[in-house]
């Protein structure tokens, strides 16, 4: 196979946003990067920017970033400018604007999220442009944050979650010989906070543009505001840049002799460190991190953080890790289970005139989801409790839609016979989810070493990427037959198919023309490579008819 090259790839398949041969522009890219990631990992910082500069001028990391944005669930919301690009024809007129000379971005527009403790989190939505631009220079900065980061740092990192977070707690604290006091961290405002100078001096990526982004500014309420630190949450670049700041705190607390037994673990700004001893965790570690946090303009939130043995647990992601005598127990949180089982009642008072299947299709995704999210850890118990608890709730919203019916009645109404289980909560299109009926076993954690930008780690990626689809699609045979036939890699592009890129299921032979549902005629594409490969049949019907 010839090499691609970048201007090939522009003149010849970037006449129109659908003739775009993505499979070419995702590899000419991807080569890039792996040269970036090696050149950062010899710490040739020259080679890096030049590297970087070659990718972003490139016009193939320009379509990727534009179809990132433009595929996101953040795509029908505009900026500031009031503009999306929700055309083909705006996709690739926003391309050609996407240059670092003379650009200037918008400011953001604000806007506020609720948080879990009851407060406000705030949201700035930059404008399209502004938000490709950001994920251009992602593509050129991620593969050094892949690279340079800290071993047992998960959150907002590609293939890495909290479930590997959780498991190397379990790793750090599970043995007998392991430590017994923790240092439950948490950063006050660390998104809002991050000092812009450290960025400008520290980032590897075109300061320039960097600053100009951190100075935008935001809006609300009709009123400009300055921005003077901090990267604003909603922002595509905004985590790796986090990321980038809190890099590093591993590496000087690996200073410790090794009979401290420090361990750390970072998901996002959120942070555990283990030790020997609570004298050693108060009198070393912790001023070692007030240290690394206030050179970059940080500080501890002294309300959450706090030392704790072990034995006495400590909530962590949504988990609550304790250890009994020898036996490490980790299981769902009490405030994290108190808040789900809220949302199912309030989800159940909205639904309170609904018919009994669309009250079954509005439960299962928030059901489903919340079991998946903990069936990592050791959730029989709780799941079971959970399953019980949901139950009442429902058995609560039958009776109070038939106040005159008896118990009787209502019952079989409601809740049916399947094999040996009884009071399933069954509608017309299927029952509820039962979160005692969920898989539950041990997540294997990922590398803390693995690179996705190495060549050499591609296999091993690719391994786990396959264990967890497989997971994921089990049940769904058809699904799961269609997936492992293409190896899990769409044929438009050439790119893996996961759960976070989506899906759809395309018949060869279209239906309009008699093709049939068979296995042998469908295929599984990513949502805009569907689009693209029906928008080029019509285009090549319409030619046709037209001669």
């Amino acid at each position: 196979m010839g090499v691609i090259n970048d201007s090939d790839v522009a003149s010849a398949h970037l006449d129109t946003w659908h003739s775009i041969e993505w499979a070419r522009v995702h590899r000419s890219v991807r080569r890039l990067q792996t040269r970036i990631a090696k050149a950062a990992k010899d710490e040739n910082w020259r080679g890096v920017s030049r590297l970087q500069q070659l990718l972003v001028r490139s016009t193939a990391a320009k379509a990727v970033a534009v179809r990132r944005v433009t595929e996101n669930q953040g795509r029908k919301t505009p900026g500031v400018d009031g503009i999306t690009w929700s055309t083909p024809e705006a996709k690739r007129a926003g391309m050609h604007t996407m240059n670092s000379r003379g650009y200037r971005p918008l400011p953001l527009r604000r806007v506020h999220i609720p948080k879990a403790n009851g407060g406000q989190r705030p949201l700035g939505i930059p404008t399209m442009r502004d938000r490709a631009m950001q994920a251009l220079h992602w593509l050129a900065l991620d593969p050094v944050a892949e690279t340079t980061g800290d071993p047992n740092s998960y959150g907002f990192r590609p293939h890495r979650s909290t479930a590997d977070a959780i498991a190397q707690c379990h790793n750090a604290l599970s043995r007998g010989a392991s430590p017994q006091w923790v240092l439950e961290g948490d950063i006050k405002g660390c998104f809002d906070n991050i000092s812009h100078d450290w960025l400008l001096k520290h980032v590897p990526m075109d300061r320039t543009v960097l600053s100009k982004w951190l100075k935008s500014g935001f809006v609300e309420g009709h009123r400009l505001f300055p921005t003077v630190a901090g990267t604003p949450q909603g922002g595509i670049i905004s985590p790796t840049l986090a990321n980038l700041a809190l890099d590093g705190l591993e590496r000087r607390l690996s200073l410790l002799p090794r009979r401290a037994k420090v361990n750390f673990i970072r998901y996002a700004d959120d942070f555990v460190v283990t030790a020997v001893s609570k004298e050693l965790l108060e009198s070393q570690v912790k001023p070692m991190v007030r240290e690394f946090l206030a050179e970059r303009g940080l500080v501890l939130s002294e309300s959450k953080t706090r030392i704790t043995h072990v034995s006495e647990g400590f909530d962590f992601l949504g988990w609550n890790i304790r250890k009994h005598k020898d036996f490490l127990c980790i299981t769902p949180s009490k405030k994290n289970s108190a808040a789900f089982f809220e949302k199912v009642r309030i989800r159940l008072r909205q639904l309170r005139g609904a018919k009994q299947e669309d009250v079954v299709f509005a439960l299962n995704p928030i059901i489903r989801g919340w079991g998946n999210y903990h069936r990592v850890v050791h959730a029989k118990r709780p799941f079971a409790k959970m399953d019980h608890l949901i139950h009442g709730a429902l058995w609560r919203w039958a009776k109070r839609r038939h106040p005159n019916k008896g118990k009787r009645w209502v019952k079989k109404r409601y809740f049916k016979v399947h094999d040996s289980r009884d009071w399933l909560f069954n509608g017309s299109t299927g029952s509820l989810v039962l979160l005692s009926a969920l898989k539950v076993g041990k997540h294997i954690k990922i590398r803390s070493d693995a690179n996705p930008y190495d060549p050499l780690a591609e296999s091993y990626f690719d391994e786990r990427l396959k264990r967890r689809m497989l997971e994921s699609l089990m049940g769904r045979r058809k699904l799961f037959w269609l997936w492992k036939k293409q190896e899990g890699c769409c044929p438009i592009c050439h790119q893996g198919i996961t759960k976070a890129t989506g899906w759809h299921v395309h018949h060869r032979h279209w239906r309009v023309f008699g093709g049939s549902d068979k296995l042998s005629n469908l295929q599984l594409l990513h949502p805009a490579c569907h689009t693209q490969l029906h928008a080029r049949a019509k285009g090549d019907m319409a030619a046709a008819d037209s001669r």
